[in-house]
This record gives C-alpha cells, structure tokens and sequence, in this order.
C-alpha cells in the first residue's frame, strides 16, 4: 500500500550558486559515501549529482509529510545499484522506498514513493 508521494524540482543553477557561496554546502547535504562519488566527479556532473541527492531528499522529506526541518540530509543517503540505479541507502521508512531522480539542461526532479510492506 502507497502511504507517501513526494516530488521536488531544483534549477541547477541554485544548487550551483549554493555550492559557490556557501562553504560547506555539500558536506551538509551528502553523507559521506555520496561525498566519495561527489569528490570523484568533475564540473557539471558534479552540480548535477548534488542537485540530484538534495532533490531526492527533498521530496523523501515530503513524501514523510514532514519536510526536511524535521527530518535531516544525514538521515537519507542516495546510492546508486549496479545498474546505475538510485536508490535509498539509509532511511527512517522501513517499507519499500521508489525514487527516481532526472536531469534536463536546468533542471533536476525527484519523485519518491513510500510503500508499506504487508505480509500475507
């Protein structure tokens, strides 16, 4: 059963003008294994894989319904699977958790859905 649905929007340009003005700005919205994939990446990519992360856990966050003052970046990690997949690593929901996470020129968007495990 679908208890949550969040979706979040960013420009790139935000996160890229973040990134530029606020020392920091990263390492408060990655953990430390998605600092090592972001360290590894250059350029756009790497403003891409940042704007992609806050914006998964940004609509992780209203997917909860409690925003993310009540819930924080360290508490979610976006990794990605074998295939290249995003998924949640590491959060509070312990059903199943649907993100998926897409890039244009200016944008980025997440959508995520929470869904209750029930046993038959």
């Amino acid at each position: 059963m679908i208890v949550g649905h969040g979706i979040d929007i960013e420009e790139l340009a935000s996160i890229q003008n973040a990134v530029e003005k606020r020392e920091g700005f990263a390492q408060r919205v990655l953990t430390d294994k998605e600092m090592d994939r972001f360290t590894n990446l250059k350029g756009r990519r790497q403003v891409e894989y940042l704007a992609g992360r806050w914006s998964a856990k940004e609509a992780f966050s209203k997917a909860m319904g409690t925003g993310i003052g009540k819930l924080g970046f360290q508490d979610l990690e976006v990794l990605n699977d074998e295939k290249g997949a995003p998924y949640f690593s590491k959060s509070p929901f312990s059903g199943n958790v649907w993100l998926s996470i897409s890039h244009t020129e200016q944008f980025v968007t997440a959508s995520v859905i929470l869904e209750e495990n029930h046993e038959n």
